[in-house]
């Protein structure tokens, strides 16, 4: 059985990143009060809405998703280009794409 509920909050947290930013899935995770960046992967894999911008969503080191539900990690990479993400060796470059401000991430 899925815990929906988990899912929805999920999916309400990466409605609100702005475009041209984005969170990693222990952020996301931290987010909706857990540290289960797993399951937040597996949510976001699970989604069938294109209006969840799950595109915005990268592991901590910057790297792309290589499961992107929506295309694959060259279609992800592809969304946040057109946002104006910008990627260093295929990483986002958390230095000016980040969500969170760099005071949260110290």
């Amino acid at each position: 059985m899925v815990d929906k509920s988990f899912f929805e909050r999920v999916y309400d947290v990466v409605k609100r990143i702005p475009r041209g930013r984005v969170m990693t899935y222990g952020q996301v995770a931290a987010a909706i009060g857990t540290r289960d960046a797993r399951r937040v992967g597996q949510a976001l894999h699970a989604n069938k809405d294109p209006g969840v911008p799950c595109h915005r969503v990268v592991f901590a080191d910057g790297s792309l998703a290589p499961g992107y539900a929506f295309g694959g990690p060259v279609q992800q990479r592809k969304r946040l280009a057109a946002e104006g993400v910008e990627l260093v060796d295929k990483k986002v470059d958390f230095g000016y794409n980040t969500n969170i401000s760099k005071e949260r991430r110290k």
